[in-house]
């Protein structure tokens, strides 16, 4: 997983949005224009930290009829035509309605890397710690400018795949400049123990847009995180726009 992680551009769709079946073509899209992971959203009632681009793509997602056995589905799907780590980024709660076990071997059986948690810490996660050392997927877990050292030494520890880093506080949505804190946040996770691709790499998330903040980010993280602004691309142009996106921002991995 660590080749897909080094200066990586992880890309970010919702389940089910604006359908199915367009969800893996857009995925699809996204990795044959530069995108180097995926990250699958679960659609979610109360999406608390997302902003208004990703809340209105996974509420016309819900409206379509979304069911979480879709997420395995959608997975498989996509690992039958491109072979880059899918991880599926989920509210806890689906998780415990479905089944924290039933849920993650299925995850494994379609092919997925594991699960990104914005809502559960490692202190509270201990069941589903165990389930992904049985299973053998990443749990990654979210670092926050907040989190104190030894939250972040704990969050390091329990993580696996990567740590997310939160470039800044609230919800995500694209913003014209990521946060400074960023950079001193993955500086925290370097010295608990995320000490690049050779071990755990830190990977930045919520408010990358362009290719020029992809770059900035990839001065000093092992990973650019991109959501909203691919969410708004397929909404508004497609499957051609989203890859169009993707290549656009992948530009920043080589500058």
């Amino acid at each position: 997983m660590s080749s897909a992680l080094d200066r990586a551009l992880i890309g970010y769709l919702p389940v089910g949005f604006p359908d199915l079946e367009t969800t893996v073509d857009a995925v699809v899209a996204l990795a044959d224009n530069g995108v180097t992971a995926i990250e699958l959203g679960v659609p979610y009632s109360d999406p608390v930290m997302d902003g208004l681009a990703i809340q209105k793509a996974t509420q016309e997602a819900l409206a379509g009829g979304f069911r979480v056995r879709d997420v395995f589905t959608a997975v498989q799907a996509i690992r039958n035509r491109i072979d880059i780590p899918v991880f599926v980024m989920t509210y806890w709660n689906p998780v415990l309605q479905f089944g924290t076990e039933r849920f993650a071997q299925q995850l494994r059986d379609a092919g997925g890397a594991g699960l990104i948690t914005p809502d559960i810490t490692p202190d509270s996660a201990q069941d589903w710690i165990a389930v992904s050392e049985r299973t053998g997927l990443d749990r990654v877990f979210l670092a926050a400018p907040s989190s104190t050292d030894e939250r972040l030494r704990q969050t390091v520890e329990a993580s696996r795949g990567f740590v997310y880093a939160v470039s800044t506080m609230g919800v995500t949505g694209a913003r014209a400049n990521v946060d400074a804190a960023a950079r001193t946040l993955v500086g925290r996770l370097r010295a608990a123990g995320a000490t690049g691709p050779q071990t755990l790499p830190a990977c930045v998330g919520i408010g990358i847009s362009t290719a020029d903040q992809v770059a900035e980010v990839l001065e000093y993280a092992d990973g650019a995180i991109v959501g909203a602004a691919l969410v708004t691309a397929l909404a508004e142009h497609g499957v051609d726009g989203v890859g169009a996106k993707a290549a656009a921002l992948a530009q920043g991995r080589i500058k």
